[in-house]
Protein backbone atom coordinates (compact mmCIF):
# COMPACT_ATOMS: atom_id res chain seq x y z
CA UNK A 1 0.00 0.00 0.00
CA UNK A 2 1.30 3.51 -0.66
CA UNK A 3 2.44 5.50 2.17
CA UNK A 4 1.25 9.38 0.93
CA UNK A 5 -0.13 10.37 4.16
CA UNK A 6 2.47 8.50 6.88
CA UNK A 7 6.11 7.42 6.71
CA UNK A 8 7.68 4.39 8.67
CA UNK A 9 11.37 3.43 9.30
CA UNK A 10 12.83 1.19 11.38
CA UNK A 11 15.41 2.67 14.30
CA UNK A 12 16.73 -0.79 15.50
CA UNK A 13 14.05 -3.03 16.85
CA UNK A 14 11.96 -0.28 17.03
CA UNK A 15 9.17 0.83 14.56
CA UNK A 16 8.91 4.25 14.29
CA UNK A 17 5.73 5.60 12.87
CA UNK A 18 5.00 9.33 11.50
CA UNK A 19 1.48 11.22 10.92
CA UNK A 20 2.83 12.87 7.21
CA UNK A 21 0.18 15.73 6.54
CA UNK A 22 2.22 18.49 8.87
CA UNK A 23 0.15 21.43 6.20
CA UNK A 24 -3.00 20.12 7.93
CA UNK A 25 -1.20 19.66 11.29
CA UNK A 26 -1.25 16.07 10.49
CA UNK A 27 -5.53 15.79 10.51
CA UNK A 28 -6.50 12.63 9.77
CA UNK A 29 -8.84 12.17 6.60
CA UNK A 30 -10.11 8.29 5.68
CA UNK A 31 -7.24 8.13 3.46
CA UNK A 32 -4.34 8.78 5.70
CA UNK A 33 -6.60 6.44 8.76
CA UNK A 34 -6.34 3.39 5.99
CA UNK A 35 -2.45 3.98 5.49
CA UNK A 36 -1.61 4.28 8.91
CA UNK A 37 -3.67 1.08 9.85
CA UNK A 38 -1.77 -0.63 7.25
CA UNK A 39 1.41 0.32 8.68
CA UNK A 40 0.69 -0.35 12.25
CA UNK A 41 -0.71 -4.03 10.53
CA UNK A 42 2.97 -4.34 8.97
CA UNK A 43 4.89 -3.44 11.92
CA UNK A 44 2.79 -5.68 14.36
CA UNK A 45 3.45 -8.40 11.77
CA UNK A 46 7.53 -7.69 11.35
CA UNK A 47 9.36 -10.01 13.42
CA UNK A 48 12.40 -7.61 13.40
CA UNK A 49 10.16 -5.05 15.30
CA UNK A 50 9.21 -5.37 18.78
CA UNK A 51 8.02 -1.99 19.49
CA UNK A 52 6.64 1.20 18.06
CA UNK A 53 6.91 4.64 18.73
CA UNK A 54 3.94 7.13 16.90
CA UNK A 55 4.42 10.81 16.46
CA UNK A 56 3.88 13.56 13.95
CA UNK A 57 5.69 15.55 11.35
CA UNK A 58 6.02 19.14 11.47
CA UNK A 59 4.21 21.48 13.77
CA UNK A 60 2.05 18.85 15.57
CA UNK A 61 1.51 15.49 16.82
CA UNK A 62 -1.96 15.62 15.08
CA UNK A 63 -5.13 17.69 15.02
CA UNK A 64 -7.91 15.00 14.91
CA UNK A 65 -10.04 14.31 12.40
CA UNK A 66 -9.96 16.52 9.52
CA UNK A 67 -12.93 18.96 9.65
CA UNK A 68 -12.41 19.96 5.78
CA UNK A 69 -13.37 16.54 4.77
CA UNK A 70 -15.69 15.97 6.84
CA UNK A 71 -17.71 19.15 5.50
CA UNK A 72 -17.86 16.99 1.84
CA UNK A 73 -18.68 13.81 2.88
CA UNK A 74 -22.44 12.40 2.71
CA UNK A 75 -23.48 11.80 6.37
CA UNK A 76 -27.57 12.49 5.35
CA UNK A 77 -28.17 8.95 6.57
CA UNK A 78 -27.81 7.18 10.02
CA UNK A 79 -26.11 4.16 7.82
CA UNK A 80 -23.91 6.87 6.39
CA UNK A 81 -22.94 8.29 10.10
CA UNK A 82 -22.47 4.74 11.65
CA UNK A 83 -20.56 3.55 8.57
CA UNK A 84 -17.58 6.74 9.40
CA UNK A 85 -17.47 6.46 13.39
CA UNK A 86 -17.29 3.11 12.84
CA UNK A 87 -14.22 3.68 10.59
CA UNK A 88 -12.77 6.52 13.11
CA UNK A 89 -13.60 4.04 16.06
CA UNK A 90 -11.18 0.90 14.28
CA UNK A 91 -8.09 3.46 13.57
CA UNK A 92 -8.32 4.45 16.84
CA UNK A 93 -8.52 1.21 18.41
CA UNK A 94 -6.00 -0.15 16.65
CA UNK A 95 -3.19 0.60 18.64
CA UNK A 96 -5.22 -0.66 21.76
CA UNK A 97 -5.39 -4.04 19.28
CA UNK A 98 -1.78 -3.82 18.14
CA UNK A 99 0.18 -6.62 19.88
CA UNK A 100 3.26 -4.86 20.17
CA UNK A 101 3.88 -2.38 23.10
CA UNK A 102 3.19 1.84 21.11
CA UNK A 103 4.74 4.99 22.25
CA UNK A 104 2.88 8.16 21.52
CA UNK A 105 5.78 10.62 21.73
CA UNK A 106 3.46 13.74 21.14
CA UNK A 107 3.94 17.88 20.67
CA UNK A 108 2.29 20.60 19.39
CA UNK A 109 -1.54 19.85 19.17
CA UNK A 110 -2.77 16.40 20.44
CA UNK A 111 -6.60 16.78 19.66
CA UNK A 112 -9.86 14.95 19.61
CA UNK A 113 -9.34 11.92 17.60
CA UNK A 114 -5.67 12.04 17.72
CA UNK A 115 -5.98 12.70 21.30
CA UNK A 116 -8.06 9.11 21.23
CA UNK A 117 -5.19 7.38 19.63
CA UNK A 118 -2.78 8.95 22.60
CA UNK A 119 -4.84 7.74 25.23
CA UNK A 120 -5.41 3.99 22.82
CA UNK A 121 -0.82 3.56 22.83
CA UNK A 122 0.44 2.00 25.90
CA UNK A 123 2.44 4.64 26.73
CA UNK A 124 2.41 8.90 26.01
CA UNK A 125 5.12 10.98 26.42
CA UNK A 126 4.77 14.94 25.77
CA UNK A 127 6.64 17.33 25.09
CA UNK A 128 6.53 20.53 27.16
CA UNK A 129 4.34 23.32 25.32
CA UNK A 130 1.91 20.25 23.72
CA UNK A 131 -2.05 20.96 24.04
CA UNK A 132 -4.10 18.43 24.13
CA UNK A 133 -8.09 18.83 24.36
CA UNK A 134 -11.57 17.15 23.09
CA UNK A 135 -13.60 19.78 21.46
CA UNK A 136 -16.55 18.02 20.14
CA UNK A 137 -19.52 19.35 22.63
CA UNK A 138 -18.51 23.13 21.11
CA UNK A 139 -19.77 22.13 17.58
CA UNK A 140 -21.97 19.58 17.71
CA UNK A 141 -20.83 16.21 18.02
CA UNK A 142 -19.09 13.66 20.24
CA UNK A 143 -16.51 10.93 20.91
CA UNK A 144 -15.66 8.88 18.81
CA UNK A 145 -13.59 6.03 21.44
CA UNK A 146 -14.66 7.06 24.74
CA UNK A 147 -11.54 5.83 26.62
CA UNK A 148 -10.83 9.21 28.78
CA UNK A 149 -12.30 7.71 31.65
CA UNK A 150 -10.88 4.50 31.80
CA UNK A 151 -7.67 6.69 32.13
CA UNK A 152 -8.44 9.32 34.24
CA UNK A 153 -11.99 8.50 36.35
CA UNK A 154 -15.05 9.86 35.92
CA UNK A 155 -14.51 13.65 37.76
CA UNK A 156 -11.76 14.81 35.59
CA UNK A 157 -12.84 13.01 31.90
CA UNK A 158 -16.56 15.13 33.04
CA UNK A 159 -14.83 18.51 33.40
CA UNK A 160 -12.69 17.70 30.23
CA UNK A 161 -15.37 16.28 27.17
CA UNK A 162 -18.22 17.72 28.65
CA UNK A 163 -17.02 21.82 28.76
CA UNK A 164 -14.79 20.93 25.43
CA UNK A 165 -11.66 22.08 26.57
CA UNK A 166 -8.93 22.20 24.44
CA UNK A 167 -5.91 23.93 26.10
CA UNK A 168 -5.16 21.33 28.65
CA UNK A 169 -1.18 21.46 28.70
CA UNK A 170 1.43 18.84 28.98
CA UNK A 171 1.69 19.23 32.97
CA UNK A 172 -1.89 19.10 33.78
CA UNK A 173 -2.23 16.10 31.86
CA UNK A 174 0.64 14.02 33.41
CA UNK A 175 -0.93 14.95 36.70
CA UNK A 176 -4.27 13.42 36.11
CA UNK A 177 -2.76 10.27 34.48
CA UNK A 178 -3.15 11.27 30.43
CA UNK A 179 0.90 11.59 30.27
CA UNK A 180 3.32 9.02 31.45
CA UNK A 181 6.18 11.95 31.15
CA UNK A 182 6.74 15.41 30.33
CA UNK A 183 10.00 15.98 28.14
CA UNK A 184 11.76 19.49 28.33
CA UNK A 185 12.39 21.02 24.35
CA UNK A 186 10.36 20.35 21.72
CA UNK A 187 9.33 17.41 18.57
CA UNK A 188 13.17 16.68 18.41
CA UNK A 189 13.51 15.69 22.20
CA UNK A 190 9.97 13.98 22.71
CA UNK A 191 10.94 11.59 19.92
CA UNK A 192 14.03 10.83 21.12
CA UNK A 193 12.50 10.25 24.38
CA UNK A 194 9.82 7.69 22.89
CA UNK A 195 12.59 5.93 21.06
CA UNK A 196 14.36 5.68 24.27
CA UNK A 197 11.56 3.75 26.14
CA UNK A 198 10.61 1.96 23.14
CA UNK A 199 14.41 0.25 22.97
CA UNK A 200 14.10 -0.57 26.76
CA UNK A 201 11.21 -2.06 25.86
CA UNK A 202 12.32 -3.94 22.79
CA UNK A 203 15.26 -5.28 24.93
CA UNK A 204 13.02 -7.34 27.66
CA UNK A 205 12.28 -10.36 27.32
CA UNK A 206 9.43 -10.23 24.60
CA UNK A 207 7.07 -13.12 25.56
CA UNK A 208 7.19 -11.51 28.78
CA UNK A 209 6.20 -8.09 27.29
CA UNK A 210 3.74 -9.68 24.96
CA UNK A 211 1.84 -11.21 27.76
CA UNK A 212 1.64 -8.51 30.26
CA UNK A 213 0.59 -6.10 27.31
CA UNK A 214 -2.35 -8.80 26.76
CA UNK A 215 -2.42 -9.20 30.92
CA UNK A 216 -2.57 -5.80 31.57
CA UNK A 217 -5.73 -5.02 28.03
CA UNK A 218 -7.59 -8.40 29.33
CA UNK A 219 -7.93 -6.70 32.85
CA UNK A 220 -9.94 -3.40 31.31
CA UNK A 221 -11.70 -5.81 28.84
CA UNK A 222 -13.06 -7.91 31.79
CA UNK A 223 -14.34 -5.45 33.34
CA UNK A 224 -16.55 -4.03 30.45
CA UNK A 225 -14.43 -1.89 27.97
CA UNK A 226 -14.87 -2.93 24.61
CA UNK A 227 -18.42 -3.25 25.62
CA UNK A 228 -18.45 0.39 27.37
CA UNK A 229 -16.64 1.81 24.28
CA UNK A 230 -19.51 0.42 21.40
CA UNK A 231 -22.17 1.75 23.97
CA UNK A 232 -20.67 5.20 23.45
CA UNK A 233 -20.01 4.75 19.75
CA UNK A 234 -23.76 3.29 19.38
CA UNK A 235 -24.30 7.29 21.38
CA UNK A 236 -22.15 9.04 19.14
CA UNK A 237 -23.60 8.08 16.13
CA UNK A 238 -27.43 9.04 17.22
CA UNK A 239 -25.66 12.04 18.40
CA UNK A 240 -23.92 12.79 14.97
CA UNK A 241 -27.39 12.07 13.01
CA UNK A 242 -29.19 14.44 15.36
CA UNK A 243 -29.82 18.16 14.31
CA UNK A 244 -28.65 21.03 16.94
CA UNK A 245 -28.83 24.45 16.54
CA UNK A 246 -25.01 24.73 17.40
CA UNK A 247 -24.13 22.08 14.90
CA UNK A 248 -26.18 24.51 12.24
CA UNK A 249 -24.48 27.69 12.86
CA UNK A 250 -21.11 25.70 12.84
CA UNK A 251 -21.65 24.16 9.52
CA UNK A 252 -22.90 27.47 7.98
CA UNK A 253 -19.90 29.42 9.12
CA UNK A 254 -18.24 26.87 7.62
CA UNK A 255 -19.53 26.48 4.36
CA UNK A 256 -19.94 30.93 4.09
CA UNK A 257 -16.94 31.94 5.98
CA UNK A 258 -14.80 29.17 6.08
CA UNK A 259 -12.97 26.75 8.53
CA UNK A 260 -11.21 29.54 10.77
CA UNK A 261 -14.45 31.66 11.22
CA UNK A 262 -16.80 28.25 11.99
CA UNK A 263 -14.04 27.99 14.59
CA UNK A 264 -13.50 31.37 15.93
CA UNK A 265 -17.30 31.44 16.57
CA UNK A 266 -16.89 28.43 18.25
CA UNK A 267 -14.60 29.43 20.41
CA UNK A 268 -15.88 32.69 21.09
CA UNK A 269 -19.09 31.22 23.54
CA UNK A 270 -16.67 30.01 26.12
CA UNK A 271 -14.60 31.35 29.18
CA UNK A 272 -11.39 30.23 28.35
CA UNK A 273 -11.53 32.14 25.03
CA UNK A 274 -12.38 35.60 26.38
Amino acid sequence: MSQEFVKTRREGPVGILTFDRPEVLNAFHNEAMAENVAALAAFEADPAVRAIVVHGAGRAFSAGFDMKASATRDMSTVDKVQAQMERQFDFIMSFWRCEKPTVAAVHGFCMAGAFEVALACDLTVAAEGTRFGEPEVRFGTGIVAMLLPWMVGPKHAKEMLLTGNDKMDARRAAEIGIVNEVVPGGPDEVLARGLQLATDIAAAAGPSVFFTKRAINRTYEIMGLWDALKASLDIDVILNATPSEEKAEFGRLRREQGLKAALAWRDSRFSDNR
